[in-house]
């Protein structure tokens, strides 16, 4: 299992990285390790230390 540090963006907000390989596998990563266009996702708390997140399409 990979871990990934939870850190401090600004006085309202954390980061986590996402593995690029995953994205990779979802085509949002191009074959140079570029982020290709903008993405959008919804991130929603499930129970105790669990959160889901899904890529949402057609958001502009």
């Amino acid at each position: 299992m990979a871990l990934n540090k939870i850190r401090q963006l600004d006085k309202d907000s954390v980061g986590i990285t996402l593995p690029k390989d995953d994205m990779r596998v979802e085509g949002l990563i191009d074959e140079n390790g570029e982020l290709e266009g903008d993405h959008h996702v919804h991130i929603r708390y499930v129970s105790d230390g669990e959160w889901k997140v899904e890529l949402v399409e057609g958001v502009s």
